[in-house]
């Protein structure tokens, strides 16, 4: 695989004193500004800490243990199982698991084919699933028993899927608790165990994987070709397969490798580190940060199927001494604000990766007090694979900001034209915000059969984010909303994260939502949506007043409403569409 070369001059964009990249001279030391990268696939990677690590820990789950030894038969078993069915270069394999062993398994056993790999989100709908799946040609699919007795069946008739491979929780459990585990499941609302029946198309994961000890496969893959179609969004239209090719993945993962390989803390023992992955490897996060990653260099992964449940994944951490923790603000906000917190051992982390949404400053602090770890905010997006931006870990962490480009990564921040479009030929001085746009080898190839959207988005190889940034002199970006969600007040731009920054600051608001809604006139105006702290009272205009020390008139909320909690997606990001929709309906007397 040829080093990248993205690093050629650009003679429209210089940026302030002819520095076209400032964050170079920020990275940690011994992190390059370009990498050589190794041409391995993630199958590559996998074989290789399979003969190198194969009694080390892999995989943790339940209190039961695996090392990379049993993930290298229990891969070989599933590729032989998905060969049998068809399974190999250019056939999409649908996955439709929570974090457990077998969705590890079935994603790199399918990567070791040169297969399609198609994550889906075990809470999507039917019409969501329908058009996923058949959209991706989707072959064969493994989904949990209680996804197909409960929704996934009577969809049979109306999917491309010819073969069905049906997992269980507890499979890969002890013999006691794979007796006991599907009948306290099955108790549970909704039930996470059924029956699986006996019918043609349809084998349950044990019997796939069968017996004996296969060689993992040697398939010629070609570097270039589609290894996962991520779908993204589809809830306010037909949500995209983004095309992330062997080399994106691989890429990727190589450059956010020696961002920590470079800390103190790591220097001769980085293969020991214990991941906590309980952001869902359905989401490309997760599935990088969380699985691609840490198989790469050696590491032990702790599997958590449910990030909503803090109790468990306080008891992950402490039990497993987990070192490095994935993770989202919603997740640390809500293991720090646990009654009984201060009682638990903690201090094993040693570094948090915190994404998917703005990192309030409170937080931060509250969580690195707790644990004494270091939290780096990064950024990213699914066309990315997906990480793009992180901060330093032994040099400047800035509050707010998402940090610097990664090695071989190129960034701009555009002026938007007459259509909110970002205009490439228009780079917007230090400190203005505008879109940003990004270059690099984990930039995806483009959307899967829709040329259109690829065009529209892809722009000479740099990717129209749809993100609104503002980057200093130093090569730090900060993001300040999404082009989308930017409220205009009489020509006037509001960006509803630097209202959310400034609202969370106040010591009784846990979380702030902020988005654009009609006034009486028709007119755009700011309205917020907050969560207090349990037991604190606020009235909506000491709120105001609060805002109102930070902010200029015009970006103050007219108006505030109280919620319970703010409406999130499956990896616990903040869904101010849904807030926006809520909204519209009710002024439409809906």
């Amino acid at each position: 695989m040829p080093r990248h070369g993205a690093m050629e001059s650009l003679s429209q964009d210089e940026g302030a004193g002819g520095d076209r990249r400032p964050w170079h001279r920020h990275y940690d030391p011994g992190v390059p500004a370009e990498l050589r990268y190794e041409p391995l696939t993630l199958a590559d990677s996998l074989r290789r800490t399979v003969a190198n690590r194969a009694d080390h820990p892999a995989l943790a789950f339940q209190g039961a243990e695996f090392d990379y030894a049993w993930l290298g038969r229990a891969v070989a078993r599933a590729a032989r199982g998905f060969a049998e069915r068809g399974v190999g270069p250019g056939v999409s394999v649908g996955i439709q698991l929570p974090n457990l062993p077998q969705t590890v398994i079935a994603y790199q056993a399918a990567m070791m084919l040169g297969a399609r790999v198609v994550l889906t989100n075990p809470l999507y709908s039917p019409r969501e699933l329908l058009h996923q799946w058949n959209d991706a040609q989707v072959r064969v699919a493994v989904v949990a028993d209680f996804l197909y007795g409960s929704k996934i069946r009577d969809l049979r008739s109306r999917l491309s899927v010819e073969h069905f491979i049906v997992a269980r929780i507890a499979d890969h459990l002890g013999a006691l608790k794979r007796w006991l585990a599907p009948l306290l499941l099955a108790r549970k609302d909704p039930p996470l165990s059924a029956p699986i029946p006996k019918e043609k198309g349809v084998t349950r994961w044990l019997d796939f994987l069968g017996s004996g000890a296969p060689e993992l496969p040697r398939v010629p893959i070609d570097i270039n070709e589609v290894a996962v179609l991520q779908y993204t969004g589809g809830t306010t239209g037909v949500s995209k397969g983004a095309m992330l090719t062997h080399r994106n993945l691989s890429c990727n993962v190589q450059q956010i490798d020696p961002w920590l390989r470079s800390s103190t803390w790591t220097q001769g023992h980085f293969d020991d580190q214990v991941f906590l992955s309980c952001l869902p490897l359905f989401h490309v996060f997760g599935m990088t940060v969380g699985m691609n990653w840490p198989i790469r260099m050696g590491a032990k992964i702790v599997l958590a199927p449910n990030p909503r449940d803090l109790g468990s994944l306080v008891d992950a951490i402490e039990k497993e001494r987990v070192t490095i923790f994935p993770a989202v603000p919603a997740l640390l906000d809500g293991i720090a604000r646990r009654p009984d917190i201060r009682e638990r051992d903690l201090k094993s982390v040693q570094v948090v990766v915190s994404g998917s949404a703005p990192l309030p400053s409170a937080v931060r602090e509250r969580f690195e007090a707790l644990t004494g770890c270091t939290i780096v905010e990064g950024f990213g997006l699914t066309e990315t694979s997906p990480v793009s931006h992180v901060n330093p870990v032994r040099g400047e962490n800035r509050k707010g900001s998402i940090g610097l480009p990664i090695p071989d990564t190129d960034c701009l921040v555009v002026a938007l034209d007459e259509q909110g479009r970002g205009d490439r030929t228009r780079v917007q001085p230090v400190g203005e915000p505008g879109e940003l746009l990004i270059r690099g080898p984990q930039v995806m190839k483009g959307y899967w059969k829709q040329p259109a959207e690829t065009d529209k988005s892809l722009d000479g190889g740099w990717l129209h984010t749809g993100d609104l940034a503002t980057v200093d002199a130093d090569g730090y970006f900060r993001i300040v909303g999404r082009t989308k969600e930017m409220i205009n007040i009489g020509g006037l731009k509001v960006y509803p994260d630097e209202v959310d920054d400034t609202l969370t600051r106040h010591p009784d608001i846990v979380e702030s939502a902020t988005v654009g809604v009609p006034d009486e006139k028709g007119r755009e105006m700011v309205k917020s949506f907050v969560v207090l702290r349990p037991g604190a009272r606020l009235a909506a205009e000491e709120i105001r007043v609060f805002a109102a020390r930070d902010l200029a008139p015009y970006k103050v909320p007219r108006e505030v409403e109280f919620l319970d909690a703010l409406p999130r997606s499956s990896v616990l990001k903040v869904l101010r569409r849904e807030l926006v929709a809520r909204e519209t309906k009710k002024r439409e007397g809906g």
